[in-house]
């Protein structure tokens, strides 16, 4: 599929975006900045659209995809919203959080957004632009990362066409990305119990779950990876590895030399890419506290760090 595509690169503007969501409507694929990470975006409601993302990131059909939606209204037609869901999708949502709940009967929804589960992931962006795009493209949109199946996660414009120009149609250039990790996912059960399935930015007091299948993006033991070994709990480099430091730690490139964790979950992403990128072959990573976005980091290293099958 490379090179199938010419992949224009639209401004963050009121016309790039009206663009954006004609391509959407048209079935196409359109990379576009979250808060979290750039979001691989297409209509969830068509087939064939939904299977473009799959095509593009050669993603596994087992894996489902998280659907984003306008309002609180709007995910309600989607899905069965239980009082505790409620709670969660009024206090965070527009926002980093992901909710798996039962599939409404009828949703209208492409088979392979789920996956064959009979539950669906939603979330609400708290991003202008993917606010925008969802306004003017009428449509809900399933968007996972925009990269490579596997591979490390965009926030950037130019991550995104590192891993897929020439195999997607477009992407809406907002520059960085905020948050720098993918969005916290909870599945909220019908007895009204929280489990977290992937940490992020929010820590919802919950009890862990989800080990046992894939309900939910990125509980795949490997995942985020760089292409090179990884070595974490790393205090300084040995020969021919490319350091990423983390507070007293210094490197080739710093999380945060302050120690702040959500200026090292921002800059986590840039930093595997410029691993990735390095001459070097192999990665090193200085310890990152396991406390509050900290856990949401150390997920993602652990993930980069094993090794695929």
């Amino acid at each position: 599929m490379s090179g199938k595509y010419a992949t224009e690169t639209l401004e963050a503007t009121k016309s790039g975006i009206a663009r954006a969501a004609e391509i959407l409507r048209a079935g196409a694929l359109v990379a576009v900045p979250t808060e979290t990470v750039y979001g691989l975006a297409a209509r969830a409601d068509s087939d064939d659209a939904v299977a473009r993302i799959y095509e593009a990131k050669g993603r596994p059909s087992f894996n489902p995809l998280i659907v984003h939606v306008s309002s609180i209204e709007h995910a309600k037609k989607l899905a069965d919203f239980e009082p505790e869901a409620e709670r969660l999708a009024a206090e965070h949502w527009p926002g980093p959080l992901t909710l798996v709940l039962p599939r409404k009967e009828g949703a209208g929804l492409a088979d392979a957004v789920t996956a064959g589960l009979p539950t669906i992931a939603l979330r609400m962006p708290d991003h202008p632009v993917m606010q925008a795009l969802l306004a003017e493209a009428g449509v809900p949109l399933a968007a996972p990362s925009a990269n490579r199946s596997g591979f490390i996660s965009p926030t950037s414009a130019q991550h995104v066409l590192a891993s897929l120009e020439g195999r997607i149609d477009a992407v809406v250039d907002g520059g960085e990305c905020s948050a720098g990790v993918e969005s916290t996912i909870v599945a909220v059960r019908a007895d009204g119990s929280v489990e977290e399935l992937r940490p992020g930015p929010l820590d919802i007091a919950s009890g862990t779950g989800g080990k046992g299948r894939v309900e939910a993006p990125g509980q795949l033991a490997s995942h985020y990876a760089p292409g090179k070994p990884v070595r974490l709990d790393a205090t300084h480099a040995v020969d021919g590895e490319f350091l990423i430091g983390f507070k007293d730690v210094g490197g080739d490139c710093s999380l945060s030399a302050e120690g702040n964790l959500e200026e090292a979950a921002s800059r986590l992403y840039a930093c595997l890419h410029l691993g990735a990128a390095s001459d070097k072959p192999r990665i090193a990573v200085a310890p990152i506290p396991k406390e509050g976005i900290g856990k949401a980091i150390n997920d993602r290293l652990r993930r980069a760090a094993t090794p695929a099958d």
